[in-house]
């Protein structure tokens, strides 16, 4: 057996495995060549068995040419001495100079090695290994290694044809994106399935929303095994997909596994206790996870203790929603008593439950020992006067609460001022904001709120009666008018904008990222103005715009833009 030394690091491996499927090939040739002359008459054989090595491998093209009408093209290194030439299969040999000799010996190893030895490039390959694998000739093609294709298109087109769905133009554009938003497309389950498939080796996208596609248990079974084996996703938003029991299955294995994602939106997936069994298990055993959605669900009673151990459990997420469930009664303390022994979550969202007076209590008591809970909002929760007192008296004890929400309960104006009144007792409070909205509070809760901003000036109440200092100020402005001033008066183009965008690969921009450039070079617009801004450009609602259409729009004059900021 002949073995080859690659003496440059530029050849490719299919290169050698290439070379060595035709040392194979040539070698058993030439066994059937010199068994055919021995029957023959024997005066062939012993010319084929003094053949050198080197030459079985200097001839293994034309060797390759002749089984069986196949052809095959033979490797391009190392050179031929023979001329190409031939006649009734003879060959003239080529005088070399001594420069071509020196580099030919340096290419290749004329000695015979035994099979079982490891070269310095490769393992150990069996004859039958080398006929057998038919992707060494597809891994190269006219000498040159095929691309490999990170983004996954030429497999959603597969896809697409395995699963008869259309493809969507939006997805194929946005794949080299970090971040892909496909709201309210109606893939179903088949098109989840054909995504799932691109999105396995897509190394690009780390931000997926599929929100509002009516995935169903299929779809969500799909992509959670694409998350079991994409490493680069961060962030995936499922909420409004229809997921049920099935799809809370699915999700919860994949979570438990997964060790890349620290975000994932679940809300509004019809979750009932059945699913938030599982999903408990994925909050109690997930290390990775960072925020947790679960809002807009049927989470009631019935699984309140076993939620309540998991939040306990929980050593992993830092924020967690779960606002708009059925939480009531047993179910409100049990959450409160898994609050008293966490030690990671820092927001927590409850609002829109009804906790009442005894889970107001529970949090009471949860405060006075959690010392991480930074955020914590139980607005719309039927607390009266009562339970805003016995919440209170957390309060007193509590130095790492920061932002505290109980708008639009029933507390009245005495129920705030027992709030307020906690933090005067409590020199060590961080409490910044309270938020009493649409609860109206008399002069008594005025004057103690003077007196309290003098010892915690950057304490920040919001009431029914100071609604007005919060609401964001409306813009009349032409937000397009405004950015074509500045444009004009810093002698600026859109390319200034774009900075790591690259017109021949796509012309296609993310508003998102465009904003962001806008904020960067400090256009005087807020966040109104932009917002109509983004409005008017994104009229398809797919989050991008046409690079040609978005410097038409700024170097032009567009009327109707100024109309539609009139109106």
């Amino acid at each position: 057996m002949v073995w080859i030394r690659l003496s440059s690091t530029s050849f490719a491996s299919a290169v050698v495995k290439r070379s060595l499927k035709a040392m194979v090939l040539t070698e058993k040739s030439s066994k059937e060549d010199a068994d055919a002359g021995a029957e023959a008459g024997g005066g062939e054989t012993d010319k084929v068995d003094k053949t050198e090595g080197v030459q079985k491998v200097r001839t293994a093209g034309v060797y390759l040419h002749q089984l069986g009408g196949i052809s095959s093209k033979p490797p391009s290194r190392p050179r031929n001495s023979f001329s190409r030439g031939s006649v009734d299969f003879k060959t003239v040999t080529r005088v070399q100079s001594s420069f071509q000799a020196k580099e030919y010996q340096e290419e290749i190893c004329t000695h015979e090695a035994p099979i079982h030895k490891v070269s310095e490039l490769f393992e150990d390959i069996s004859d039958d290994e080398m006929l057998d694998n038919g992707e060494l000739d597809e891994d190269l093609d006219e000498g040159v290694l095929k691309a490999y294709d990170h983004t996954g298109k030429t497999k959603y087109k597969q896809a697409c044809e395995t699963y008869g769905v259309v493809p969507i133009s939006s997805f194929l554009r946005n794949m080299n994106q970090t971040e892909l938003v496909m709201m309210h497309y109606g893939l179903g389950p088949q098109g989840a399935k054909a995504i799932s498939v691109s999105l396995i080796t897509n190394t690009s996208i780390t931000k997926l929303n599929l929100k509002d596609n009516w995935l169903e248990a299929e779809g969500a079974r799909a992509i959670a095994e694409m998350l079991m084996e994409n490493c680069y996703i961060t962030d995936v938003d499922l909420s409004d997909n229809q997921l049920g029991v099935d799809g809370a299955k699915a999700i919860s294995s994949m979570l438990m596994e997964n060790i890349t994602l620290l975000r994932a939106t679940l809300s509004g997936n019809y979750f009932d206790d059945q699913a938030a069994e599982h999903l408990a298990e994925a909050i109690s055993t997930s290390h990775k996870l960072k925020y947790l959605d679960l809002s807009h669900n049927k989470i009631g009673n019935t699984l309140g203790e076993e939620l309540g151990n998991a939040l306990a459990d929980n050593n992993g997420i830092i924020e967690l929603d779960l606002s708009w469930n059925y939480l009531r009664g047993k179910a409100c303390t049990a959450v409160a008593e898994g609050l008293s022994d966490n030690i990671y979550l820092k927001v927590l969202n409850l609002s829109y439950n009804g906790f009442g007076n005894e889970g107001a209590k529970a949090l009471g008591i949860a405060l006075k020992v959690n010392n991480v809970l930074e955020e914590l909002n139980i607005s719309n929760n039927r607390i009266s006067p009562e339970g805003a007192v016995w919440l209170s008296m957390g309060l007193r004890n509590n130095n790492t609460l920061i932002v505290l929400n109980m708008a639009r309960n029933p507390m009245q104006s005495a129920g705030c001022y027992g709030i307020l009144k906690a933090l005067k007792e409590n020199p060590k409070s961080a409490i910044e904001f309270l938020d009493f909205s649409d609860i109206r509070v008399n002069k008594d809760f005025e004057d103690l709120f003077n007196d309290v901003k003098q010892h915690v000036p950057k304490l920040v109440v919001k009431h029914e009666k100071n609604t007005d200092l919060f609401k964001k100020p409306r813009s009349k402005a032409d937000p397009l008018t405004k950015l074509k001033e500045f444009m004009k008066v810093h002698h600026l183009q859109l390319e200034h904008f774009l900075d790591n965008f690259d017109i021949t690969e796509n012309r296609f921009i993310n508003l998102k990222e465009f904003r962001t450039s806008l904020e960067n070079a400090k256009v005087p617009l807020n966040d109104v103005e932009q917002d109509k801004l983004m409005i008017l450009l994104d009229k398809d609602k797919e989050g991008e715009i046409d690079f040609s259409d978005l410097n038409d729009l700024l170097l032009g004059t567009n009327f109707g833009a100024s109309k539609v900021f009139r109106n």
